[in-house]
């Protein structure tokens, strides 16, 4: 396989910039694996729960994406700087992206302060590791909330009103610096009337990382080194999935986060890193269905669905929704595989 294989051409007015009001006035894909013709259909996401079943068990990662876009003052120089904090190594170190990188050398302090000058933190960057990133501490984890911005992916040009319509309704669980875009369409009264089915609602948390914001580069796919995540697996959980296989029971994984979590761990409860990488010949062990968003060419989201789905149809579902003028990314329409 070459990175070539997950390329599709997509006009950039069918990025979305704005997410769908209702969230679950969203459009619905959905690509029934069984179904030989490859025919797709096409309907709302609050339709859903036509395509549910009781004693089905619908995963959810619980993960919320943190303020972790700083601007502030370098202090040598007074030049301005961005720090992206991407991963809590430990209390008050992180894993970060910085730039201009000339600035953000081993020894360098940022300054960060409110516009009002009520708050402030410093960055100190403490080493230079690997693909550009930083090991930086923040002296004041507590005042990021009121100093940092979401980072919003780059494609998006458009803040939203609401910085709420980044995150999921169910988010609870600090530590992403990307949202998990599969669980944007879901709203409470969703969510209820998809346990007055029958379905089963479970949750775990994988805070979405860098890879988030890395592309495949060069053409060997073997060569592409993805990045760890943490993750939870809740006792809880890991009971209803052992359950749901005890009867036979569909589980379906709310976006690729969640698929990756699943297919990691051991159905137990644990923590740990995730870092596998799903391509096509993986041989899912848990996830019987997923519920997906439209996902950047050359990207391993694309190889991911790719992997369950089939390449060749999902490129062709892909030129569909071009087509009839789907929304995609983050803020953009839905997928179901089943």
């Amino acid at each position: 396989m070459r990175t070539g294989d997950f390329d599709y051409v997509l006009p950039e007015e069918r990025i979305a910039q704005t997410p769908a009001e209702p969230r679950d006035a969203s459009r619905l894909l959905v690509l029934d694996r069984d179904e030989p013709s490859g025919q797709l259909e096409h309907r709302s996401f609050c339709d859903l729960t036509e395509y549910l079943r009781p004693g089905d068990l619908m995963v959810f990662n619980r993960s919320r994406v943190i303020p972790a876009r700083l601007y502030g003052t370098e202090t040598r120089s007074g030049a301005r700087v961005e720090v992206l904090l991407v991963r809590r190594q430990e209390p008050g170190i992180w894993q970060a992206l910085g730039r201009p990188g000339r600035r953000l050398r081993v020894g360098a302090r940022v300054t960060v302060e409110a516009h009002d000058g009520s708050r402030s933190t410093q960055v100190e960057i403490l080493e230079a590791l690997e693909n550009g990133l930083r090991l930086v501490r923040v002296s004041d984890e507590s005042a990021l909330g009121g100093l940092g911005e979401l980072p919003l992916p780059p494609y998006i040009k458009e803040t939203p009103d609401d910085p709420e319509r980044y995150q999921t309704v169910y988010a609870d669980a600090p530590g992403s610096v990307a949202a998990p875009t599969a669980g944007l369409h879901f709203t409470e009264a969703l969510l209820d009337r998809i346990r007055s089915y029958g379905v089963t609602t479970a949750w775990v948390t994988l805070h979405v990382g860098l890879d988030t914001f890395r592309p495949v580069h060069g053409e060997d796919i073997a060569e592409h080194k993805i990045h760890t995540e943490w993750f939870e697996m809740p006792e809880d959980t890991a009971a209803a999935i052992n359950a749901a296989r005890r009867a036979g029971s569909r589980i379906i994984a709310v976006g690729t986060t969640t698929v990756r979590t699943l297919e990691h761990v051991e159905i137990q409860a644990s923590a740990g890193d995730a870092d596998l990488f799903i391509l096509p010949g993986h041989r899912f062990r848990l996830v019987d269905a997923m519920l997906t968003n439209f996902h950047l060419p050359r990207s391993t989201l694309l190889m991911l669905v790719s992997a369950f789905a089939g390449r060749e149809r999902i490129l062709a579902a892909y030129e569909e929704a071009i087509r009839r003028e789907y929304r995609f990314y983050s803020f953009g329409d839905a997928m179901l595989l089943l």
